[in-house]
């Protein structure tokens, strides 16, 4: 009897294992077939792409949209692949420290209506940016910045939800370190600059990821902002393959490709840190 229960047990665990597999096989089949197909239509001669039925994989395949794309006189690939680098870096590097800044001083000091301003501060959070949109326009237009790199970096440059993931993670610092740097004579940026920051490496790094990859997939506040062909970013810039009544959809594609493929590099060399960044945005920095 008891062998018998043992190949039940065994069979049961075989069956859910095989069951694992198999959603995980099925929803990459649904995650992976997009960027199949978008590869799959880059290639593919103009005459076949809309044959019926549809080809999973091109009879002659070729490369001459990827070669359209690096030579028309209205693409400007490489500027706006420069351009996306620049601005996605820059506002990287400042939304990332002067979040973490602020996150420092919610979670250390103590000032007047600290804990009020935070929670008006969370409540942005639930406001639209369709709501924003108008009144941020406005204002850089007072600035003069309409059409310059300062309209896509400043808006950027900071986060609210940087903030609060950061300053629930900065608060489960050990305030015993920082009491210790304090009888050494150190400084409150030096705290923060040489202990904080290190021991809350994991909450950087995620936000990092997600304020570098929002950076670069954003298309419709440069679209709003930017007229020139030259300040365009990669997104943006290949809005210029969407014909008015016409479509070349492999030449989309292959635009497409490469605006995706430092993407989907970037999520492959860092995988593990989003699925981290991921799990810790859902566990409330704790």
């Amino acid at each position: 009897m008891r062998q018998k229960h043992m190949n039940r047990y065994r069979l049961y665990r075989f069956f859910l294992k095989f069951l694992h597999y198999a959603v995980l096989v099925a929803l990459t089949i649904v995650v992976g077939f997009p960027i199949y197909w978008m590869v799959v239509v880059s290639i593919t001669p103009s005459a076949e792409v809309y044959r019926w039925p549809l080809q999973l994989w091109p009879t002659n395949p070729t490369f001459e949209h990827y070669r359209e794309v690096f030579t028309r006189q209205d693409l400007l690939i490489d500027r706006w692949f420069v351009n996306s680098v620049v601005v996605s870096t820059i506002i990287t590097v400042l939304c990332v420290f002067l979040s973490s800044l602020t996150a420092y001083g919610f979670a250390r000091l103590e000032f007047p209506g600290r804990d009020l301003i935070f929670l008006l501060l969370l409540f942005t959070l639930m406001v639209p940016g369709q709501v924003t949109l108008i009144p941020v326009f406005l204002l850089i237009r007072g600035l003069g910045w309409l059409d310059t790199y300062h309209a896509l970096i400043w808006p950027g440059a900071v986060s609210v939800f940087g903030v609060f993931l950061l300053r629930q993670f900065f608060a489960s610092v050990p305030r015993e370190l920082e009491e210790a740097a304090l009888m050494d004579g150190a400084g409150r940026f030096r705290i923060y600059w040489q202990i904080v920051l290190p021991l809350s490496r994991a909450a950087i790094v995620a936000l990092t990821i997600f304020v570098f990859l929002g950076a670069w997939n954003d298309l419709f506040w440069p679209l709003v902002v930017l007229n020139s062909l030259e300040l365009r970013t990669l997104p943006v810039g290949l809005t210029v393959l969407q014909g008015t009544y016409t479509q070349e959809r492999a030449l989309v594609m292959a635009g497409t490709v490469i605006a995706s493929a430092p993407v989907l590099v970037f999520y492959a060399i860092f995988q593990r840190r989003i699925i981290q960044g991921v799990m810790l945005t859902g566990m409330g920095g704790r």
